[in-house]
């Protein structure tokens, strides 16, 4: 993938791109009046046309979006046919599941570069053996349909339980299922983990379940 220039990037990455602004988005970049930038704006507007055309049809092929896998085979079939698969093995009554869920939900719309699943693990039986998911929350990573990385419980987000979605973004990045950081500081103060429980309800919600 080209390098995307930072003006058309900011722009693009504002916005989630659920109706047709692109317009807007041109407008927008019109406004930059420096001077010594001006011969760049008609590569820039070229160059927006093009991202916004792409996301719309990567959204349209349900990239950018945080969906439910009924079973296996649905989600076997999007990691081998996707470049960048996000999939959050979960179970209902797993609170930290629920944690992650909120996460996730906040991050796809950024990102119509991947897609982003979720599988509840009884619906799943071969993949939860294959893979070895034990404990829950289980987040993997897939790029061109291997496993880059896995996230167990909240294992390397930072903040422990009150992580933010920028940490689970900077986490993604590292594990090149992410194309580049969208969230900006106002998204990580808005997106924060609510993962903390009575201390009797964690003794009792364990996430090893195997």
């Amino acid at each position: 993938m080209s390098r995307i220039d930072s003006k058309v990037a900011g722009l693009l990455d504002r916005r989630t791109l659920d109706s047709d602004d692109e317009d807007a988005l041109i407008a927008e970049l019109e406004e930059d009046d420096d001077e010594a930038l001006s011969g760049y704006r008609e590569q820039r507007l070229q160059q927006l046309h093009s991202e916004f055309t792409r996301a719309k049809k990567m959204r349209e092929e349900g990239n950018g979006t945080y969906t439910e896998a009924m079973d296996e085979k649905s989600v076997m079939d999007i990691t081998t046919s996707t470049k960048y698969v996000v999939v959050h093995f979960y179970k209902n009554d797993f609170g930290r599941c629920g944690v992650i869920d909120r996460h996730l939900e906040a991050l796809a719309p950024k990102h119509f570069d991947t897609r982003f699943l979720k599988v509840n693990v009884d619906n799943a039986p071969f993949l939860v053996t294959k893979l070895k998911v034990q404990v829950l929350p289980c987040v993997i990573a897939f790029v061109d349909a291997i496993g880059a990385d896995r996230i167990i419980g909240f294992e390397g987000l930072g903040n422990g339980d009150n992580f933010t979605t920028k940490d689970l973004e900077a986490r993604l990045l590292q594990s090149g299922v992410l194309v580049r950081a969208k969230l900006n500081e106002a998204d990580a103060r808005g997106f924060i983990g609510t993962g903390r429980k009575p201390a009797k309800q964690e003794e009792e919600d364990d996430d090893d379940w195997d």
